[in-house]
């Protein structure tokens, strides 16, 4: 039974006129599920509910067409240019991505010919001290370039892609099971929808090709072994006028002889002699930026730790740096000359007098407190 007069548009979805976008979806795909027209063959009735549903649709997820309905109902939309739709594959390319959700139930569409290009890795290993600064340098990466023989066609001059005879340029074929539509790629073009008679002998059809490209690149202070640097459009050029895909830089930092990270903070090892942790002195320490005096206390000992504040890592996120923390080691002194020996000797019969004295003193006032 054919419709006679233009129902309300709430109505024919069954939904609430404050219903919002997402409730208006799912109440057409519901509709659009029950009367689509390969589970109705032959019901005209299925198919005006179909079509009915659809132009609700249409005007209702548009938040213009939706003001101008909600105010001035059906007559108002007639000042909009907007007349419903004149047959099925009108209905089909306008909602094809909610028939695409049905099993492949939509009519077929035209499958893109241009696609982006293949994001690129780069391994890169620097210095600990670079990893510090900073650098500037450049990089040599291949990678594949659109071909400027055919501009990308990879089709031989004068000629250019033809449309793929199987699927009729939609990169999808289809099987019917029961009430669905199946589909796959085609066979035939690869998915593509066009296919090359006459490659380009260049490129051999492929229409890029590989070359090497010199790509600059910037190392910010404060990288870490696993920090990923993106160049955007430095990857592969992409598929007849498809973007370029993007370059990640993954750095690899080398270890130091002297230096351990451990976040923003550098650590150390500072050897020194019994002498100078007995008396003190200052000595030139090595820093990411040059050498540094440091002051080592009198009777420094083994293990002490010293700081130099702001002396590590800027960090990547402009917090500041971190320290270069220093561990004292004292070492012991080996291969003593007979005189070093002596010396040492007369050094430990004074501590052992040094440590005899408080026991002296404390003899003598229990020795007067008898008498």
């Amino acid at each position: 039974m054919a419709v006679t007069h233009k129902q309300d548009y709430y109505d024919v979805l069954g939904v609430d006129r404050n219903a919002d976008s997402e409730e208006i979806k799912k109440a057409y795909r519901k509709l659009a599920l029950k009367y689509h027209p390969d589970r109705n063959k032959g019901d005209k009735e299925a198919e005006e509910k179909f079509k009915e549903a659809a132009e609700a649709y249409e005007v209702l997820r548009d938040p213009e067409k939706r003001q101008i309905y909600d105010q001035f109902g059906h007559e108002g939309l007639q000042g909009t240019g907007f007349s419903g739709f004149h047959g099925f594959e009108d209905i089909f390319s306008s909602f094809s991505d909610i028939f695409d959700d049905f099993f492949g139930m939509g009519r077929r569409r035209s499958r893109s010919w241009s696609n982006p290009g293949r994001d690129l890795r780069y391994d890169l290993e620097i210095d600990f001290i670079e990893a510090a600064t900073g650098k500037d340098l450049e990089l040599r990466i291949p990678r594949l370039e659109t071909c400027e023989a055919c501009q990308g066609t990879g089709a031989r001059s004068g000629t250019g892609p033809q449309t793929c005879p199987t699927c009729q340029g939609m990169g999808q074929v289809y099987q019917t099971r029961g009430f669905f539509r199946i589909s796959t790629s085609c066979p035939n073009c690869g998915g593509q929808g066009k296919i090359i008679t006459s490659p380009c002998p260049d490129c051999r059809g492929q229409g890029r090709v590989e070359r090497e490209k010199v790509v600059s690149l910037h190392i910010p202070p404060g990288v870490d072994t696993g920090s990923r640097l993106r160049l955007r459009g430095e990857g592969e050029a992409g598929i007849q006028g498809g973007p370029r895909g993007d370059l990640y830089v993954v750095i690899h930092v080398r270890p130091h002889d002297f230096f351990e990270r451990e976040g923003d903070h550098v650590f150390c090892r500072i050897p020194i002699s019994v002498i100078d942790a007995a008396l003190g002195t200052k000595i030139n320490v090595p820093t990411l930026n040059g050498d540094q005096e440091l002051t080592i206390p009198k009777g420094a000992q083994n293990g002490m730790t010293l700081r130099f504040k702001g002396a590590g890592f800027p960090n990547l996120r402009g917090r500041g740096r971190g320290d270069q923390i220093m561990e004292i080691k004292v070492l012991t002194p080996t291969n003593l000359t007979k005189q070093q020996e002596k010396l040492l000797k007369e050094f430990a019969r004074l501590e052992e007098e040094k440590k005899k004295k408080p026991w002296r003193k404390l003899k003598d006032h229990l020795k007067e407190a008898r008498l």
